[in-house]
């Protein structure tokens, strides 16, 4: 059973808005492993990105659903605007909304679902909580790490930096892209059966 009944009026079964910065200088950074997420998705159901929302809208269908993918080219700080604005114009409630997001407190490569919580000083998260006016929405954090033992990069320059080779960039992806299809399809509950329980073993 899904989460969320499809609601008289709106158009769209879920909103997925993956964060990052606009750049090239940002595009393989950890921090923009949510734009990564979504522009897998695209690829696997052929969405074409346009641009919309302050930012980057694809329109696919995923096991019969329609769903919105969203990039917002507002930079992290603010990427609430973005969000906020396609959530009125497609009529959506917060529990509709799906956010991909980067998680240093999650280990390399793990990912977690669930549905509120807190913002942990994440300033994309933030910036959504501010404009939603809740932070009831959903949430697929994906685990990045923190710097090892002997790196001396402050947090926000780890997360600005490229994957590492060894961190396998691709699989990840691939990985919270299929998380994303599998909440999509069977709902939350499903999706953190599938994918929290697993990583945490």
């Amino acid at each position: 059973m899904r989460l969320w009944p499809r609601r008289h009026g709106t158009s769209y079964d879920l909103l997925v808005a993956g964060l990052g910065n606009p750049g090239r200088e940002y595009t393989r950074n950890r921090h923009n492993v949510g734009w990564l997420v979504v522009d897998e998705l695209a690829r696997r159901h052929d969405g074409a990105w346009k641009g919309k929302f302050n930012g980057k809208l694809a329109e696919i269908r995923v096991d019969g659903h329609k769903v919105a993918l969203l990039k917002p080219e507002t930079y992290m700080n603010d990427s609430g605007r973005s969000v906020q604005a396609a959530m009125k114009f497609f009529k959506l409630d917060p529990d509709a909304v799906l956010v991909v997001h980067d998680e240093i407190d999650l280990p390399p490569a793990r990912l977690q679902a669930r549905l509120g919580g807190g913002t942990a000083g994440h300033n994309g998260l933030r910036s959504i909580a501010s404009h939603l006016g809740t932070t009831d929405f959903l949430r697929l954090r994906v685990g990045v790490g923190r710097p090892a033992r002997g790196d001396r990069r402050k947090p926000a320059d780890y997360v600005l930096s490229d994957f590492e080779p060894h961190e396998d960039a691709e699989r990840l992806v691939a990985a919270a892209a299929d998380a994303v299809e599998l909440l999509d399809a069977e709902g939350l509950e499903a999706a953190q059966r599938a994918v929290n329980v697993r990583n945490s073993t």
